[in-house]
């Protein structure tokens, strides 16, 4: 199952918009440096573990 992280879902200063979507691992290493490169967070297990408990499973959209 896809999963998604959605920076609108936690409070920044930037209020950051982006949402990004796909296989668990390639979700938590994008997260993770897009946390590091916008938001100033220090990459590391923790940060990615931190990532990995937020996603949630991405609802597929039908047309």
């Amino acid at each position: 199952m896809r999963k998604v992280a959605d920076c609108r879902e936690y409070p920044s200063e930037s209020n950051c918009t982006l949402t990004i979507s796909g296989q668990e691992d390639e979700v938590v290493r994008a997260a993770s440096e897009h946390a590091v490169a916008v938001h100033g967070h220090t990459d590391g297990p923790e940060l990615r573990e931190q990532i990995r408990t937020m996603l949630k499973d991405e609802v597929p959209q039908h047309a």
